[in-house]
C-alpha cells in the first residue's frame, strides 16, 4: 500500500498536474515570488489553506468512495470553498485526468460513484480508496501535492537550483504533516475552509494571459 501511496504523490503520474503552477507562474510576473526565501513563504501559505482544503476533502471523498450522494455533496462544498472560477476549473481539470489514469491502475466500481466531473481532491480521495489507503493517507497525499507541483514549476520558470527547491520542499514536511493530520480528523460537517484572496486574485489575473506557460 506504501507503494500505491507514493505513485499517488508521484509528478510523473500522468494525471495533467505538470501543466499547472499552483499560482507560481502569476506569483513570479507579479513579483511576489522571486527566490528561495519567497518560494518558502508562498508555499507555506498556499498549504494553509488551499492544500488544508484539499486534504479535508480529500479524506473525507475517501471515506466515502462508494457514496455517490455524499461525493456529490464534497464536490458542492469543494465549489464553495474555491472562489475563484479559474481556480475551480483547473482542479476540475486535475480531476479528470487523475480519473482517467487512476481508475486504470486501480479498477473499482467505486469510479461510478464521482460526479462526472470531479474537483481533483475528489478523485484523489477515490483513487486512495480503491488503491486500499486510508483517509489520513489521502489528506497527506493532498497536502503534498500542494506544494511540491508548485514548488517544482517556480523551479522551472526561475531557473532555480534543483537541490534549494527540494530542500524547500522538504523543510516542509513539518507543516504537510501538521496540516494533513488536522484535515483527516476534520468531519464532513467540518472540512477546512481557509482561502487567500491573494492566491484567487492572481489565478484569475493568470487565466486572462495570453502568454502563459501553465494552464493555472
Amino acid at each position: 500500500m506504501t507503494a500505491a501511496l507514493l505513485a499517488l504523490a508521484d509528478s510523473r503520474l500522468p494525471a495533467g498536474g505538470h501543466a499547472h503552477s499552483g499560482g507560481i507562474e502569476q506569483a513570479i510576473t507579479a513579483g511576489v515570488l522571486t527566490d528561495p526565501g519567497s518560494l518558502a513563504a508562498f508555499l507555506r501559505r498556499r498549504l494553509s489553506t488551499t492544500g488544508a482544503v484539499a486534504a479535508g476533502l480529500a479524506a473525507a471523498a475517501c471515506r466515502s468512495a462508494d457514496d455517490a450522494a455524499t461525493l456529490a455533496v464534497l464536490d458542492d462544498e469543494a465549489d464553495a470553498r474555491t472562489p475563484s472560477p479559474a481556480q475551480r476549473a483547473a482542479s476540475r481539470q486535475q480531476g479528470r485526468g487523475l480519473v482517467r489514469v487512476a481508475s486504470r491502475a486501480w479498477p473499482d466500481p467505486a469510479w461510478a460513484s464521482l460526479p462526472a466531473q470531479p474537483h481533483h481532491p475528489l478523485a484523489l480521495g477515490v483513487a486512495a480508496a480503491t488503491a486500499g489507503l486510508t483517509p489520513r493517507d489521502a489528506a497527506h497525499v493532498a497536502a503534498y501535492l500542494a506544494v511540491s507541483g508548485p514548488a517544482t514549476a517556480a523551479q522551472r520558470l526561475l531557473a532555480m537550483d534543483p537541490i534549494t527547491v527540494a530542500a524547500v520542499t522538504a523543510r516542509l514536511s513539518p507543516d504537510i504533516d501538521r496540516v494533513a493530520d488536522s484535515a483527516a480528523d476534520a468531519p464532513t460537517d467540518d472540512l477546512p475552509a481557509g482561502t487567500d484572496p491573494l492566491l484567487d486574485l492572481l489565478t484569475e489575473v493568470h487565466a486572462a494571459r495570453n502568454d502563459r506557460f501553465f494552464a493555472s
